[in-house]
């Protein structure tokens, strides 16, 4: 494991690790969360799959898996966060303990299952991991995640939409035009005092930095990277995939900072828009899942 992604892992830990009890509570179960829809996505996508064994890689306190027990379904799962694999083991009470295990997405020997009941799987997915692995194990992961599954078997894998700062009009807007969209160094000063400027058209208060819990890091303040879905879509193309889409979830009516103005018009209206394969999920969703099959 390289040094970057050790860190990062490192401090991914400390940031989940006081979260374990809360998170489902908080991001799935919460009256003021926004509503899980990407649990639907991968209900259905599953479903349709026919598959009878499933990998959480990166299953942190069971939240997919719980609202997935109806589907008769064989589950398997690992977390990086020790505090995480006990909160699954104690909600995933009809699930052998040796089927939930710590293990990190970047390390291939983590997806076959401790107890040696499977080394591959009719489907895996992978939900709320990639953000935190740094840019050069993107591909490892892809590959660890076609190499999970048998052929004929579907992984579904979710990222945060780099393509969303376009609508958002805040300092991420900023950032990606600075970084992704402008050759800066081909500017020169002016260039560099235009892209200055430019801050003064944007909310660069905005979003929030998201503090930790306990005194440990924040979600914002550890690697939590976004993707570009053209980028991440052709990833899974190259690693070898087949019928390959993008589905994408969470999208926003407005820029996000008319939320607190209009909450309900915001939450109702955004609600209304989720359709995984709008191609306004470009630009108006904050996430999305790559799925493809192995052939």
């Amino acid at each position: 494991m390289s040094k970057e992604s050790k860190k990062a892992e490192e401090q991914v830990r400390l940031c989940y690790s006081t979260w374990a009890r809360s998170y489902h509570a908080d991001y799935y179960a919460s009256a003021g969360a926004y509503p899980p829809v990407h649990q639907d996505i991968v209900r259905d996508v599953i479903r349709r799959s026919g598959a009878h064994t499933l990998l959480d890689a990166g299953c942190g306190p069971a939240s997919l898996l719980r609202s997935l027990t109806d589907l008769g379904l064989q589950f398997y799962g690992f977390d990086l966060t020790p505090e995480m694999v006990v909160e699954a083991r104690r909600v995933m009470k009809d699930v052998p303990p040796q089927r939930l295990w710590e293990g990190s997405v970047t390390d291939p020997d983590a997806y076959r299952a401790p107890d040696g009941s499977a080394k591959t799987y009719d489907a895996a997915i992978c939900i709320g991991v990639l953000p935190h692995v740094p840019e050069s194990a993107d591909a490892k992961v892809v590959r660890n995640l076609y190499q999970a599954v048998r052929p004929g078997g579907i992984v579904l894998l979710e990222a945060r939409n780099e393509l969303f700062a376009l609508f958002t009009q805040n300092r991420y807007t900023h950032e990606l035009i600075a970084k992704r969209l402008v050759p800066a160094g081909a500017l020169g000063a002016e260039g560099a005092r235009a892209l200055e400027a430019m801050k003064q058209h944007f909310r660069m208060d905005l979003p929030p930095v998201r503090k930790g819990k306990s005194g440990e890091p924040g979600y914002d303040e550890v690697l939590s990277r976004t993707h570009n879905p053209f980028e991440l879509r052709a990833r899974f193309e190259t690693a070898g995939f087949r019928e390959v889409e993008v589905l994408f979830y969470h999208y926003h009516c407005l820029p996000p900072m008319f939320e607190r103005e209009l909450p309900e018009l915001f939450r109702r209206q955004s609600v209304a828009m989720e359709d995984p394969r709008d191609w306004r999920g470009y630009f108006m969703a904050s996430a999305f899942i790559v799925c493809g099959k192995r052939p």
